[in-house]
């Protein structure tokens, strides 16, 4: 049997407080186009951008005064969001790759036409004495010498876009988003790209953006690389009860054993927001709650060095779990009973994927539950537990996600239910009060495992999310 908690600690080792650096991220309130599905001249595009673009002018002078050498701005957070592929031509820029020239906008203004925007965030790096990554759309014409293939219908490939800026102003790194999220203005990369720039202060930086956080290709393989940092400009749609911004992207540095920046943005009608700096030892983070006024956040911390692992030192996941085999597809299927359990189980919907739960009812207790041949295990006590107030349940899912998206899962859960009803457990839940001393245990069919826990009021539980990216398909 393998103990999650000895995949998370046993690969940390101890750093000393001289190796370590400032960085710093802004969750920005982001200024938004009222009708982005409608085309704008580039004056236009470039009026609205500059509003972003001044609140970062701010930022980025607050994060110079507290001596910050890195600053991350969040996903879409000079543009926006929700364009058509035409109605966002007038926010592109095309965006030469630092690969295969040197370039710094800030100092060499006129080398490129319409690089406005990125002018300005190289004079920002340059001005403030940081490196500086922010999130733009890129467009870059056909066909693309690093990735001969066919063009898109209009000729041209439009991409989401991170760009890094040392503090000279230099352009150093670009990165286009591998796995798009409902994003019809960009197009998927026809290459993968695994983008890294150096520090003097840091060393490795990798470079991933929002959705690509779920996917072996580009994240896991940055960290195979031996990247131990990476920077994570995101718009992150929180979904509880198992994907929070802070919940997961923290417990993915710490199944990693890697350091997140993770830049998110704040929108409320969109449920984003919790921006972070994650180490496997520490966390500075920000998470607005209901009340909250919807203003932007700037997080500062000191981190931590982190050395070298060694490439391919994250081995190949054990055994790719098959998307199929234990992933009930019929009724019939999902009537059959769950194995290894001697509670009544039953089945329930949570985040639209059906899981085998058991009830948490006694004082304390060991509870198993199964999904086919994937089973979790519960050790528990309950130290403050009201059950006339409050419902809980132990869940398991293996299988593929039920979404467009597709993707491959194996989850351990401990959840509060909505309700008292066992129908309701899986639903989403804000608040909790009960508090339990517990260990979750499972056999994994993969070494990227990632425990998370997602806490309301005075509540203390714990998810285990485990994602097998080796049986990722999109």
């Amino acid at each position: 049997m393998l103990v999650v908690f000895l995949l998370v600690f046993c690969l940390g080792e101890t750093e000393s407080a001289a190796d370590s650096y400032v960085a710093a991220l802004y969750e920005h309130r982001v200024i938004l186009n009222p009708n982005p599905r409608v085309p704008v001249s580039r004056r236009e595009a470039l009026i609205h951008m500059q509003k972003n673009l001044d609140i970062y002018e701010e930022q980025a002078a607050k994060a110079a005064q507290q001596g910050v050498q890195i600053l991350v701005f969040p996903e879409d957070g000079i543009h926006g969001f929700n364009f058509t592929r035409s109605s966002i031509s007038g926010y592109m820029e095309t965006i030469p790759d630092p690969q295969e020239e040197s370039w710094n906008p800030c100092t060499e203004p006129d080398k490129h036409n319409n690089t406005e925007v990125l002018q300005r965030l190289s004079c920002m790096a340059r001005r403030n004495n940081l490196y500086l990554v922010a999130n733009m759309p890129d467009l870059q014409p056909c066909p693309l010498k690093t990735a001969p293939s066919t063009c898109p219908p209009d000729g041209h490939w439009q991409f989401n876009t991170n760009v890094a800026f040392n503090s000279d102003g230099l352009l150093v790194a670009r990165y286009h988003k591998q796995n798009l999220y409902y994003e019809e203005s960009f197009d998927t990369p026809p290459k993968l790209e695994l983008i890294t720039f150096d520090t003097p202060f840091a060393g490795k930086f990798g470079l991933i953006i929002c959705f690509d956080i779920l996917f072996h290709d580009p994240t896991v393989a940055l960290v195979k690389m031996g990247v131990r940092q990476l920077v994570f400009p995101t718009a992150w749609m929180n979904e509880l009860p198992l994907l929070d911004s802070i919940q997961f992207h923290r417990a993915f540095s710490l199944g990693a054993n890697v350091t997140v920046l993770s830049s998110n943005l704040r929108y409320d009608k969109l449920r984003m927001t919790g921006s972070g700096i994650y180490t496997p030892f520490s966390a500075t983070f920000h998470h607005a709650v209901k009340g909250d006024p919807e203003e932007g956040q700037l997080l500062v911390a000191t981190v931590p060095v982190l050395g070298p692992v060694g490439v391919n030192s994250v081995t190949e996941s054990l055994s790719p779990v098959d998307a199929q085999s234990d992933h009930c597809h019929t009724d019939g299927c999902a009537d059959s009973p769950s194995p290894g359990s001697s509670y009544p189980t039953f089945k329930a919907t949570m985040r639209r994927d059906l899981y085998w739960f058991v009830l948490i009812n006694e004082t304390q207790g060991n509870l198993t539950v199964c999904h086919g041949t994937f089973c979790c295990h519960l050790q528990y006590k309950w130290t403050a537990h009201d059950k006339s107030k409050e419902l809980y349940a132990l869940g398991a899912f293996a299988g593929t996600h039920n979404s467009s998206q597709c993707y491959a899962l194996q989850v351990c859960a401990v959840v509060r239910c909505a309700g008292l009803e066992a129908k309701s457990c899986g639903q989403k839940v804000e608040e909790a009060e009960s508090k339990m001393d517990f260990r979750l245990e499972a056999t994994f069919q993969t070494d990227y495992v990632y425990p998370s826990r997602k806490t309301g009021g005075s509540v203390h539980l714990q998810q285990y999310l485990s994602l097998s990216f080796s049986s990722f398909s999109v």
